[in-house]
Formats: C-alpha cells, structure tokens, sequence
C-alpha cells in the first residue's frame, strides 16, 4: 500500500513539528542543566539571541548565559507549554509560551523569581537538522518572593551539570 503525496506530506509537517519540540525540550534542559555543549547545540553557528539582558549572537549569548546562570542563579526550571509552530518548508515560525522559576539569594536570604512569556522564533532546517535561527524573549509577567524553606527530607535535588541524575543512563 503507498502512500498519497498528502499524507506524505502531513506527516512530513508532523516529523518536523516533534524535531523542532525536541530541540526546544533541550534547550530547557541545556539551561536548567547549565550544559553548554548542550545549549549551543539547538543554535545555528549565525543565530540571534535577544533576551533582554543579551541581545546578540548566539554564538556569544551561550557562554554569556552559562557564565550568568552560574554566578547569578542556584537553581533553575523552564517550563514550555502552548506551542504554535508553523512549518514554511524550511523555516518555521514559534511561539512557545513559558513559565520559568529561578532561585538566588539577595543579601544572604534566598528568594525565587519566577516569570511568564513567550519565545517569539524563527527556525530553519539546514543540512536536514532544525535549529533557532533567532530568538526573541518575551516576558509578560514577572515576580519576586521570598523563600520559606520546607522541612528537610529525602529528596533528590537536580545538580546543575552533567552530573545530573538525567545524564546517568
């Protein structure tokens, strides 16, 4: 039984929308995991990052960001939920909506800041491999709260390297 060019197609589209998530679940964990050969790996080489804080090129907002998530941060957790993602043959647009928590101490006290936005995209696919080709940051929400430890107890906390429990396979 073959297949029609149409469903070929929609699968093709479908193939490309789980590459590019896939990368962008890797991002997440490249950041939280402060991996830097991870987190240069779902860039191209002449990719455009503005965060904000960085706005540049990618190849110079990786060990910006690692270096920042070291120093700045003890902890860190990205969540992507609603994603559009809209295939033009090979380039995609994104938008992917955000939730991340960040932990730091001011002052000797630990605080979270937390924050709600959007990464606004453009992908391509070079070489048959989908990578940001530029990335904005849009944040629509932010706040600070101090933190109030829970009581202690056996819990497994993430290591922010490849020392993480993910990397033991």
């Amino acid at each position: 039984m073959s297949i029609d060019n149409a469903s070929q197609a929609a699968l093709r589209m479908l193939a490309d929308k789980q590459e590019i998530h896939e990368v962008m679940m890797r991002y997440c964990r490249a950041v939280d995991r402060v991996d830097e050969e991870l987190l240069r790996s779902v860039y191209h080489p002449d990719a455009i990052d503005n965060h904000g804080l960085f706005n540049g090129k990618a190849s110079d907002f990786v060990p910006w960001c690692i270096e920042h998530l070291r120093e700045a941060y003890t902890a860190t957790q990205h969540f992507v939920g609603n994603e559009l993602i809209e295939i033009d043959g090979d380039r995609a647009f994104c938008e992917f909506y955000f939730v991340a928590y960040h932990r730091y101490e001011r002052k000797g006290e630990p605080r979270h800041m937390s924050a709600g936005g959007r990464y606004v995209d453009r992908w391509e696919r070079r070489n048959g491999e989908w990578r940001i080709a530029e990335r904005n940051v849009v944040v629509d929400w932010q706040r600070v709260d101090k933190v109030h430890e829970p009581a202690a107890g056996k819990i497994t906390f993430g290591i922010r390297s490849r020392e993480d429990l993910v990397y033991q396979r």
